[in-house]
């Protein structure tokens, strides 16, 4: 049985978040307003979409546990997914796959996912129609993943992409944007999954992300001598203790990505 990765309602969600990434990344405000509305109407709290990415996270994000508990999360999260609306999922999973052709182009569903291996494994101990060898392999190695040591973690297991294939999607979505500083991208992921979450975790590594952009701000106001570059961390400061008052908006993910950016050059500047 080929996998589908368009009736994978992870992958459709990762692969609108890659997407809404590079529409921040590029500027392109209309295209992250499409995006962020699909994601809103079909992943909103309490949609069929949700409740099924939900148990993907289950399997994909449990680590470190006895496997005896593994296994029984394994089964009692099989239970929970039995239990959804199945029609209801494959009728929802239509529509926005229609919703992403019609706004946003086929091309989307090109975009590298790291962990697709995963969330396909995921998806064939979901599928019913998965051959049951198949499935208890799958399940074997999802079990084996939540239960291993940190140190020991394994890689995802799924019949492996075409190489070409692999190495293409990696070395272009690296080329492209590869260049972003690592609490960049920190960011990003934290804006993008804020929408399932109602935004409590952005919000929480904000209060830790400014607090440290703050101080390091203030560091270099201290030690810089040239007065216009003072004044302009000066009121950079200013700015950040304000966000950490109200809303978190688009402009400030814009000015909170360039501030990064400009303490990360503060910083090797110092060094220097």
């Amino acid at each position: 049985m080929k996998h589908n990765k368009k009736r994978n309602t992870a992958f459709i969600y990762e692969t609108l978040s890659r997407e809404l990434t590079k529409a921040i990344v590029d500027k392109k405000p209309e295209r992250k307003k499409e995006i962020v509305s699909i994601i809103k109407e079909f992943f909103n709290k309490g949609t069929v979409l949700a409740k099924e990415l939900e148990l993907y996270g289950v399997l994909l994000d449990t680590r470190n546990i006895k496997t005896a508990l593994a296994e029984r999360t394994l089964q009692e999260t099989k239970r929970a997914h039995a239990n959804l609306d199945s029609k209801g999922i494959f009728d929802t999973q239509s529509q926005i796959i229609a919703a992403i052709n019609k706004s946003l182009g086929s091309e989307v569903w090109s975009n590298f996912v790291p962990n697709f291996k995963s969330l396909a494994s995921v998806d064939a101990i979901f599928n019913s129609k998965t051959a049951v060898k198949k499935r208890v392999l799958f399940e074997q190695s999802i079990v084996d993943i939540m239960s291993a040591q940190e140190a020991k973690k394994k890689s995802d297991t799924l019949e492996p992409l075409d190489n070409l294939t692999y190495h293409s999607f990696i070395q272009k979505f690296n080329n492209r944007y590869g260049s972003l500083l690592q609490e960049q991208k920190d960011l990003l992921n934290q804006f993008i999954t804020s929408f399932a979450d109602d935004g409590f975790e952005l919000r929480v590594y904000l209060n830790e992300e400014l607090a440290r952009l703050k101080k390091c701000v203030a560091a270099s106001t201290n030690e810089t001598q040239e007065v216009l570059i003072t004044q302009k961390l000066k009121g950079l400061s200013g700015y950040l203790e304000e966000l950490r008052k109200r809303d978190f908006t688009d402009t400030d993910l814009n000015k909170i990505l360039k501030t990064q950016e400009v303490v990360r050059e503060l910083a090797s500047n110092d060094q220097d």
